[in-house]
């Protein structure tokens, strides 16, 4: 059987390293062994940004709701108690989004979570 040479394979894993590379400064696009410990960083931290990203829209969407909340007379903790106990099951995102463009919506939710906390 004949020997076959790893040139080809490893020709292709440089060059697959050096495509994501592209666009980065100096050696870091350019030489395989600098560049490989930079997209290995760089597809890590785009990892954890992707698992950020979710936090940070949660916390956005808290403000929001917190915000409209607190001008229709509740707390943020209790608007959301209220409504549990009311039995409406809208998650963060939809309340958010109705505190923002309905303010009517969200005014009516705020006196259903109201009536149901008294």
């Amino acid at each position: 059987m004949a020997r076959i040479k790893g040139g080809l394979n490893a020709k292709k894993k440089h060059n697959r390293v050096l495509k994501l590379a592209k666009g980065y400064r100096g050696a870091r696009s350019n030489q395989y062994r600098v560049a490989k410990q930079s997209v290995m960083r760089a597809l890590t931290t785009a990892y954890a940004g992707r698992k950020e990203r979710k936090r940070q829209f949660r916390q956005l969407w808290i403000a929001r709701i917190n915000a409209a909340a607190r001008i229709n007379g509740l707390s943020y903790s209790k608007f959301m108690y209220g409504l549990k106990l009311a039995g409406v099951d809208m998650n963060r995102k939809m309340l958010a989004e109705m505190a923002v463009n309905d303010a009517e919506g969200f005014k009516t939710l705020a006196e259903l979570a109201k009536s149901k906390i008294a």
